[in-house]
């Protein structure tokens, strides 16, 4: 199954999909909605096609999801994976990839939603923090929930120290995550997503 990847930044969820095996998962494309961003860097370094839809030179956000649509169809896309990829998209894009688009998100959601879930969790006090991967739906971060992994908050920890051992998660989940979709390995009943992977 191809693959794209949409990001926004570092790419360093990206750049632990690119060093996993992802079989049967191919990773057809990089798209950045920003240019000049580490990510883009980090997919052209691994040989993987990577280009620059920025999201500025659109009138409408619609328009802007067209025009990345029309290149991840280019490449025979199948599925996408947002990595760090930092616009919410519309309804209208989500049902072109039904359950075939997948984020990582920095909480065990539903808590801490949106940005700087670290920082939200420290900020609240709680004892336990963590990563998600899901299906994306049409709203913020709400989509069925394929995978968790708890992180404890350490006493000590500020929210850079929690986000590293996030992500430290995040890159042992995403790429599970992907190879079993592209498997054919993961679906959903309602909200239920059967063949968790955890």
């Amino acid at each position: 199954m191809k693959f794209g990847v949409l990001v926004s930044g570092a790419g360093t969820n990206l750049q632990a999909l690119l060093d996993a095996d992802l079989a049967p998962a191919a990773i057809a494309i990089v798209i950045s909605n920003r240019p000049s961003v580490p990510a883009l860097a980090r997919a052209e370094r691994a040989g993987v096609p990577a280009i620059v839809v920025d999201h500025k030179a659109f009138p409408t956000r619609e328009a802007f999801e067209d025009a990345v649509h029309v290149e991840l169809a280019a490449r025979g896309v199948e599925a996408i994976v947002l990595a760090g990829f930092m616009r919410v998209l519309t309804a209208s894009f989500v049902a072109r990839y039904p359950l075939r688009i997948v984020n990582t998100h920095p909480s065990l959601l539903p808590a801490f939603p949106g940005v700087d879930a670290p920082a939200q969790a420290i900020a609240y006090g709680t004892k336990v923090a963590g990563v998600t991967v899901h299906f994306v739906d049409a709203s913020l971060d709400g989509g069925p929930i394929i995978a968790q992994v708890a992180v404890p908050v350490l006493p000590a920890d500020d929210t850079r120290a929690l986000h590293a051992r996030i992500q430290r998660e995040e890159h042992r989940l995403l790429p599970d995550v992907v190879r079993r979709l592209a498997a054919g390995e993961l679906s959903c009943e309602g909200r239920i997503v059967v063949g968790r992977a955890e």
